[in-house]
């Protein structure tokens, strides 16, 4: 297979390129920084493919897909995201901006250039990385970044939709806390305290098999879904209340 992740040079994007890579199959990655990724892991995988981009910049991504696709597209993960560590944060406008292309636009963006390399084909699979967090329902005082995640599941699900007659699935994963270096960072090194936290290798193989089953959508852990799902029950203002 020929698979073409965004946001692989970092967390569960390059668990999932490292995963495909040890089985034998065309892996490229896209990231805004390509000296994150390990030297010893570029000297062993020699053909890996390697784009630097911004999912926010359309043309870089249209110009990245054209290049790596030239002998078919199977798979495409997007994986890119940004995140705050609490919806209590005045973003500026810029950074707000930045969320919205990144989060939404963006994934939109890499959804349309790489469906069209798949419909002449009939078959090929989209996954994008959501967030359990896309499952709260809006209420005063909610996240921009719930907000985007809804956003992300919105889209997989119109694409869905728009591909199932041609043979193409699209697949959202809708996962809980996961132990990378990027939390990590956003709670002072240590993640330890996030509920029902899961480790790279656990996400790793809750994502794979989705992905092998082509299965619409996986959530997990169930946890967390059960708790997103109560937390949804109660009324806006004591919602707002406990996320306080």
């Amino acid at each position: 297979m020929r698979i073409l992740i965004i946001g692989g040079t970092s967390g569960i994007g390059l668990a999932l390129a490292q995963h495909y890579l040890s089985l034998g199959e065309q892996v490229a990655v896209c990231g805004r920084d390509l000296q994150r990724l390990d030297p010893q892991l570029v000297e062993r995988y020699p053909a890996m493919g390697r784009y630097q981009l911004d999912i926010a910049d359309k043309n870089a991504l249209a110009a990245a897909i054209d290049d790596f696709s030239g002998g078919g597209l199977d798979l495409l993960i997007v994986t890119a995201g940004l995140y705050f560590n609490t919806p209590s944060i005045q973003l500026d406008p810029a950074t707000a901006l930045q969320m919205l292309r990144t989060n939404v636009s963006g994934l939109n963006h890499a959804f349309e250039l790489a469906s069209a390399k798949m419909l002449p084909r009939k078959s090929g699979q989209l996954v994008a990385i959501a967030s359990i967090a896309g499952l709260l329902h809006d209420y005063p005082g909610a996240s921009l970044y719930s907000a985007t995640k809804r956003m992300v599941i919105a889209l997989c699900e119109t694409y869905r939709k728009a591909l199932a007659p041609f043979s193409i699935a699209v697949t959202t994963i809708v996962p809980g806390y996961i132990d990378t270096a990027k939390l990590r960072a956003l709670n002072h090194g240590d993640a330890s305290h996030k509920p029902f936290l899961l480790s790279e290798q656990q996400a790793l193989a809750h994502i794979t098999q989705a992905i092998a089953q082509r299965q619409a959508r996986c959530i997990f852990p169930w946890q967390m879904h059960w708790l997103v799902s109560l937390f949804n029950c109660l009324p806006p203002p004591l919602r707002r209340l406990i996320r306080k």
